[in-house]
């Protein structure tokens, strides 16, 4: 069944005349397969950005992409003009982004950037992505830097920050040193029940420069209630 068109409006975290910030569910693609049309490949979160115009002749369109099950801050253009300058900051990297994750194991630093590349790969399964040597020519740069927050019983509180926007990034990265993100169903060393857990990975904030005139806009989301029992076991 799907959910109620303005079901997203409750998870607007911010709003103005250029973007929207949504706080994103886990459970949904942000758009369908591609080459599917509208209402084919599944429900995504593209279905509902209908309800989202308020008032602008068409709907706001999406400024970057979270995986399916990842939870938190998603950024939408409210029009081609504003989408264009948001498209144009990400590829400056100008965006600071933000991930919590909850990870099973514990990196050997504390700290540190992981500079390995990536490719996408194909299996039985389907596909998925894998470290890359450099000179592979499918190779593709990926750097994401971290830290550490918290550790107990064998699991990590990390942050984490990507600085270039390969898919499943985070989740290969943090795998590559040990700390696979529990809930991940693709990545790492973890048992059936962690598996069996949601992804633990929420993208917790992000600051975007916007206008050159004002301070930029930062926005955080709250995480998932199933983060909830690691923070309490990690005690804070």
């Amino acid at each position: 069944m799907k959910r109620p068109a303005d079901f997203l409006v409750d998870r607007i975290l911010y709003r103005d005349g250029l973007m929207l910030v949504i706080d994103k569910p886990a459970g949904l693609p942000v758009h369908a397969k591609p080459g599917s049309q509208k209402g084919e490949g599944g429900e995504s979160l593209e279905d509902y950005f209908d309800g989202l115009r308020f008032g602008l002749p068409r709907p706001p369109a999406l400024a970057h992409r979270l995986d399916r099950d990842t939870t938190g801050c998603l950024i939408l253009g409210r029009h081609p003009k504003a989408l264009r300058k948001l498209h144009k900051l990400f590829f400056e990297g100008a965006i600071d982004k933000t991930y919590w994750a909850i990870c099973r194991g514990v990196p050997e630093r504390p700290s540190g950037t992981i500079n390995v590349p990536l490719k996408k790969g194909t299996q039985k399964a389907g596909w998925k992505m894998s470290v890359a040597q450099a000179d592979d020519a499918e190779a593709q740069d990926a750097v994401t830097t971290y830290r550490t927050l918290k550790v107990k019983d064998g699991v990590s509180f990390i942050e984490a920050k990507p600085k270039t926007g390969r898919t499943h990034q985070i989740r290969v990265h943090l795998a590559y040193i040990g700390a696979p993100i529990i809930g991940d169903p693709l990545y790492g060393d973890l048992s059936a029940e962690d598996r069996a857990q949601p992804v633990m990975l929420h993208a917790r904030r992000v600051v975007i420069p916007i206008s050159k005139n004002k301070d930029a806009v930062v926005v955080e989301a709250p995480p998932p209630e199933w983060m909830e029992p690691y923070f309490q076991m990690l005690g804070m």
